[in-house]
């Protein structure tokens, strides 16, 4: 049995050829030693080359699978491991005691079947999580409010340590107290919007998320995109006050958008922003020391216009978002 026509990185020569020093043998009458040594192969190398024509044979490469594997985790085994991770979600070494297989075993077999991280399966309904991906720009937007607690002067406990952290927290003037901001520091809310065909993001910052401030962020957004060639059709959003509210509601009626709400107590449904909200975390609210609110605050800007035009995203195949806008004027600069 002959293998896939596509060679190893290391063959010697292509089947054009070997049939070249097949000839010289069989039909001229060369010796094997020296076709070997005009071709800069070995002699045995040449011999299993005319062996294979007298045989009939192809002088393709064949396949390096063994005829059996008689070490081969069972269809039985594998099915009952995907159950098991699906019912169950637990982990690889628990999984091999009670399948009575090495742990590597059950990794593998996850990692097939793409079920190697918890992340990939639906946590309410232990099913793998079904991806979906709108088909043009501004079908869906995904909007949400991230939370960060306001950087003291000095810089926050996560760079200076909380004993420092504590210090400077306490030593920051005491900001206006109201019911969206803790006892001393306060709450910056960024208000996210993604999205979901192009994964570009627009983010604005404030001191609350009230429907009015939701609402303001929203209109905005919209006109961003819409200068930017994007018709918004559909919102969706979680269950927040701000959009429940009527206020909310009234807007989205006048700017022609549907709104949407994800099912209670399921954040999956709105996957995309979550995700972002790491992204933004790890490259700008937590991505260095920043001695105060204000300047870290004064680089979201850039680094939006970096995750927006320069930075490669895996849902728009390693190209930044902006690859999945069409004729925006700036897109590359």
């Amino acid at each position: 049995m002959t293998g896939p026509s596509r060679l190893h990185a290391n063959a010697a020569l292509t089947p054009r050829h070997r049939m070249i020093v097949v000839r010289l043998v069989v039909d001229d009458g060369w010796p094997i030693s020296e076709v070997a040594a005009r071709f800069q192969v070995s002699w045995p190398t040449v011999k299993r080359w005319v062996d294979r024509f007298r045989a009939g044979e192809s002088m393709q490469d064949r396949s390096s699978r063994p005829h059996r594997s008689p070490n081969k985790t069972s269809q039985k085994t594998t099915r009952r491991c995907i159950d098991l991770r699906l019912r169950l979600r637990e982990g690889p070494v628990p999984l091999a005691c009670r399948l009575g297989i090495a742990p590597s075993t059950v990794h593998r077999i996850l990692v097939y079947v793409h079920l190697n991280r918890l992340s990939h399966v639906d946590r309410a309904t232990g099913e793998p999580i079904r991806r979906y991906e709108h088909d043009k720009p501004g079908a869906m937007l995904h909007v949400d409010v991230k939370k960060l607690g306001n950087i003291p002067d000095g810089g926050g406990w996560r760079y200076v340590g909380r004993q420092q952290g504590e210090k400077n927290r306490a030593a920051t003037p005491d900001k206006p107290r109201n019911k969206y901001r803790d006892p001393l520091m306060g709450n910056a809310c960024v208000h996210t919007v993604i999205d979901d065909h192009s994964r570009v993001a627009y983010a604005e910052i404030h001191d609350d998320e009230t429907a009015r401030t939701a609402t303001g962020v929203l209109v905005r957004a919209i006109e961003w995109f819409n200068a930017r060639g994007v018709t918004v059709e559909r919102v969706l959003s979680d269950n927040g006050g701000a959009y429940r509210s009527h206020l909310w509601r009234d807007t989205c009626t006048e700017l022609g958008i549907k709104h949407k709400r994800t099912r209670p107590y399921r954040p999956q449904t709105n996957g995309k922003i979550e995700r972002f909200h790491r992204t933004l975390a790890d490259g700008w609210a937590y991505a260095r020391c920043y001695t105060s609110e204000a300047e870290r605050r004064g680089e979201l800007d850039g680094w939006l216009h970096y995750y927006n035009q320069h930075r490669p995203h895996t849902a728009c195949g390693n190209q930044p978002p902006f690859s999945r806008l069409i004729n925006v004027p700036g897109q590359y600069t």
